[in-house]
């Protein structure tokens, strides 16, 4: 089966991990990949190294706005890129489409209007309280070729909205996964790191991983910090700003740690390639975000043995079960993670418990074989009802020709009928 991977942005966050993960283990004897994306960004580049065939179009300009200056550029943009995809559609000719967010499922479900071909929307976002968001539901849900995977039973919810009769049957929720091998708990490793960035082997270290934007809640975890009775502890912000004004909210993140006068238990390292690593040397992972549609940061540090602390809210509490296999607090509510951040501190039986508990709970439930079974036989039944949907149109289609044809017989054997009648011979 060929499937057209297509993803709008080259930037790589999340979903493009989860999209370089799918190609690596790919059943390369049943399925033939092909990727679809911009050639500015890391993704283009990721894919080539893992050895998947690439082919290029222009970056999808389009954000949620009440501008109407901004709606027509971004429209500009998806009328640019629609054209650009149907041509590579055309050319590829794919058995399927993966389109792996909202925006390149609206994209090449437009770009293979008038074809057969099935569109599977990957959905690893929620969509915000938007009048735009209501009119993606109502696209997704007039397409009849469109299929659907949410990352989380929270997303798909959020996805369907008052939408969910007649969208919640095409949407099927495949869990996130991570590639276990990568993520290990090794103690060499955290004494590395440690000693690299500085760190005393008594630090308690604690660490936010992901984007610096505000849904990841950076800035109000420097302020729980601030406010929490450990004097010993540092915290490490991992990440970059990736999309629209970020780059501000980095500068804002700086300066509250300046001005709470956190210059030396605060350390921003920027993009890193060595997670792993990172999760390793911490002694708490903190996820605070405002919104999480999956929260694969979550799996990745039980993976490496990290005890992890977050909010609850969307889909983490899929992932934890507080006091079990992690921490969690109630989301915004920064007196709450400051008292948390506390008490874990002081407790480190309790935040052994939930490391082990954790590693235990991401090897029986997010392996990457356990996934991508799930993924493998999804694309499979997208095809079967392809096929099937194409055997009945094609018999309804020889039926209508076959009645066709009845009335043109019937008037050739008249016609031979009177013609004999006139004593002219015909043949027997």
């Amino acid at each position: 089966m060929k499937i057209l991977f297509y993803n709008h942005t080259g930037q790589a966050s999340g979903a493009e991990r989860v999209l370089t993960m799918i190609l690596a283990r790919l059943n390369g004897r049943a399925f033939a990949p092909v990727v679809v994306c911009p050639e500015t960004g890391a993704l283009a580049k990721m894919v080539r190294e893992i050895g998947a065939p690439v082919e290029t179009i222009a970056g999808l300009d389009a954000r949620f706005t009440w501008r109407p200056d901004h709606l027509l550029r971004y429209t500009r943009s998806f009328v640019r890129v629609i054209s650009e995809l149907r041509r590579k559609v055309t050319s590829i000719k794919p058995d399927l489409i993966h389109a792996n967010s909202i925006r390149a499922g609206l994209v090449a479900t437009a770009a293979t209007f008038g074809l057969k071909t099935p569109v599977v929307w990957h959905l690893h976002d929620l969509l915000p309280r938007h009048p735009l968001s209501s009119a993606i539901r109502i696209f997704a849900s007039v397409s009849r070729r469109t299929r659907m995977i949410a990352v989380s039973e929270a997303v798909a919810r959020n996805f369907c909205g008052r939408l969910a009769a007649p969208l919640m049957n095409r949407v099927t929720v495949i869990l996130n996964a991570i590639d276990l091998d990568k993520f290990q708990s090794q103690e060499t490793t955290s004494d590395a790191l440690r000693a690299e960035l500085g760190l005393a082997a008594d630090d308690f270290v604690l660490g936010i991983i992901g984007q610096l934007t505000p849904r990841k809640g950076q800035l109000e975890l420097i302020d729980a910090f601030s406010q929490a009775a450990a004097s010993q502890a540092k915290l490490l912000i991992v990440g970059a700003a990736l999309f629209n004004r970020d780059g501000e909210y980095a500068k804002r993140l700086e300066e509250a740690t300046r001005t709470r006068g956190l210059g030396d238990r605060v350390r921003m390292l920027g993009a890193r390639s060595d997670i792993s690593r990172v999760m390793q040397t911490l002694d708490l992972l903190v996820v605070n975000s405002t919104a999480e549609p999956f929260g694969l940061v979550i799996l990745e540090a039980m993976a490496c043995g990290t005890p992890v602390l977050a909010a609850a809210v969307d889909g983490i509490p899929e992932i934890v079960e507080h006091g079990t296999d992690g921490w969690l607090v109630p989301s915004q509510n920064r007196r709450m993670l400051a008292q948390a951040i506390t008490h874990l501190s002081r407790n480190p039986e309790l935040r052994a418990r939930l490391a082990k508990a954790g590693r235990e709970h991401v090897a029986a439930n997010f392996s990457l074989d356990r996934f991508l079974n799930e993924l493998e036989r999804f694309y499979e039944q997208v095809d079967k009802a392809k096929r099937r949907k194409t055997r009945t149109s094609n018999s309804q289609s020889r039926v209508a020709t076959r009645e066709n044809m009845l009335p043109t017989v019937a008037t050739r054997r008249e016609s031979l009928t009177a013609v004999s009648s006139s004593g002219v011979e015909t043949p027997g």
